[in-house]
């Protein structure tokens, strides 16, 4: 299966030369770690240090808040696989759906999926299925190839959205991850895909992410859970987020670090009806 780029143009530039260049601009934006990545090295071992949670936005919005992850990324070095998990935009495809053969494109060239390692976590999972209708024209996985291509080429992935954001389904697919990647011996790294509030005034935005960080700031995926159901908190990928916060804690990663936050306002100066954004790694 060949997944065409959806948001290419849109998202982010549609040639080589200005994906290079948008993201350069995000890592030294005056909201972005300030400097460019060193070269990236291939991970050396089986368990890597690292899991992260990026937004997933155009790159002029979330791109310099995305680069404190993607530059801890760098500093760790390159694994075998990227398991990239995030909320399904669409409603097409099944509650949990898992990209599991082929290659996918972007103006940077295309980055193959690591079929073996999908279809273990299939195996291994109780709600995860085959599925590519639900990765057609979803943006939030898309997003996150042209800055991990910035950094290597030598890399697979497995693109997994979740439609289904339940703890249940959270603990699923992290138990599935978490075991397939034992049989496998491979190192992976699990990416959160997620944008944090949506559509608030800036005052409010800042109110109610500062829940959200503190619950993932402390590993609480309950707590996370019930606050976004109490405050009705419009964050898109609290499933994926879970997930991470589950798999680390499988893991032996016990901290957080909150590396940055910002919104769209602080880009674009409306402050009417913003998105929040935050990089975190789990280590």
């Amino acid at each position: 299966m060949i997944r065409k780029p959806a948001v290419s143009g849109a998202f982010y530039p549609d040639t080589k030369e200005g994906v290079e260049e948008v993201i350069k601009d995000c890592y030294l934006s005056p909201f972005g770690v300030g400097k460019l990545p060193v070269d990236a090295k291939d991970f050396d071992g089986k368990d890597y240090p690292i899991n992260v949670m990026v937004p997933h936005a155009g790159f002029i919005y979330s791109g310099p808040v995305a680069s404190y992850s993607y530059y801890e990324i760098a500093k760790n070095g390159i694994p075998d696989v990227f398991i990239i998990l995030s909320p399904n935009h669409t409603g097409f495809g099944s509650d949990v759906s898992v990209f599991n053969e082929g290659e996918w494109i972007t103006p940077l060239g295309n980055v193959n999926v690591d079929k073996e390692f999908a279809d273990a976590i299939i195996d291994f999972s109780d709600i995860a299925s085959s599925d590519f209708d639900a990765h057609i024209h979803e943006h939030s996985i898309e997003v996150q190839l042209p800055f991990l291509q910035f950094l290597s080429d030598n890399f697979k992935i497995v693109p997994i959205t979740m439609k289904s954001q339940t703890i249940v389904s959270a603990n699923d697919i992290a138990s599935a991850i978490v075991n397939a990647g034992e049989k496998l011996g491979k190192s992976y790294c699990v990416i959160a895909s997620t944008d944090l509030s949506h559509f608030n005034t800036q005052e409010r935005a800042n109110i109610v992410d500062k829940f959200v960080l503190e619950d993932i700031g402390n590993m609480d995926e309950f707590k996370l859970m019930e606050e976004i159901i109490q405050y009705n908190i419009t964050m898109c990928g609290y499933g994926p987020v879970m997930a991470n916060i589950i798999i680390s804690k499988l893991t032996g990663k016990n901290e957080v670090d909150i590396l940055a936050y910002a919104t769209s306002g602080d880009i674009s100066g409306d402050f009417s009806r913003v998105v929040g954004y935050s990089s975190a790694i789990f280590k």
